[in-house]
This record gives structure tokens, C-alpha cells and sequence, in this order.
């Protein structure tokens, strides 16, 4: 086997790899621009869906909705249609989204910890560069 083929065989196995990593998966589902504020709101209790387009102030209603199916159909949240005179929507975290919640409270506190030295990182390198 030659030095490229050897690359390439290396290569196709890291892809292989990284497609079936949970954590990258996880890190995927995290990296959404609401889904913390979304998880932060709902860490209380359950809100309806105006409540959380408060709470999440910024998002869009056609974003807030994604986040909302998205974290449902990775059973981060339940979605509950309760039949009143108008229809309520609620939205509470299931016992594997009260387990993410802690993570992501973690990552807000060290976030909020660091992030003066993270921008003055990012300050120096520009200045350098």
C-alpha cells in the first residue's frame, strides 16, 4: 500500500469515526443558537409557548419553533397540547433534558467565568496578526 493510499485509508476511517461520535452528535444538538436559552427558560417548569417566545427574546418564531421540534424529537422536552377554549401549548423538560440542563448551567457559569480572558485572547491575536 502506497504512502497516499495509506492517507486516504486513514482518512475515510477518522470520517467513519466522527459520524458515528455521540458526543459530536451532542455538541451538534448544543451548538444551536437557542437551544440554551431554551433549556435555561424551561428549567423551572414548564412554560407555554408565548411564555418561552418571551424568555428567548430574539428569536424568531419560525427559529423558535425548530429549536422546539428539534429538542422534542431528541426527547429533551415534551410537548403537551392541553384543550382548553383557546388551545394551550406547554413545554417542560423531560428527565434527560433536566440531566442536560445541569451540563449547560455548567458551561453559562465557566462561560461567564472566562469570558474577559477568551476576548482578550481574541484581542491579542488580531493585534499580532
Amino acid at each position: 500500500m502506497t504512502a497516499a493510499q495509506r492517507r486516504e485509508r486513514e482518512r475515510v476511517d477518522y470520517l467513519a469515526m466522527m459520524d458515528s461520535c455521540a458526543s459530536r452528535e451532542v455538541i451538534g444538538l448544543l451548538s444551536d443558537k437557542w437551544v440554551t436559552l431554551v433549556l435555561r427558560a424551561l428549567g423551572d417548569g414548564a412554560l407555554r409557548r408565548g411564555e418561552l417566545a418571551r424568555e428567548v427574546a430574539g428569536a424568531t418564531p419560525k427559529m423558535l419553533t425548530q429549536t422546539l421540534r428539534s429538542l422534542e424529537l431528541n426527547g429533551i422536552l415534551t410537548r403537551t397540547v392541553i384543550p382548553d377554549v383557546p388551545v394551550r401549548v406547554e413545554y417542560c423538560l423531560t428527565e434527560l433534558g433536566h440531566s442536560l440542563l445541569g451540563l449547560v448551567l455548567t458551561i453559562t457559569e465557566w462561560s461567564e467565568g472566562h469570558i474577559a480572558e477568551i476576548r482578550g485572547a481574541r484581542g491579542e491575536h488580531s493585534s499580532t496578526t
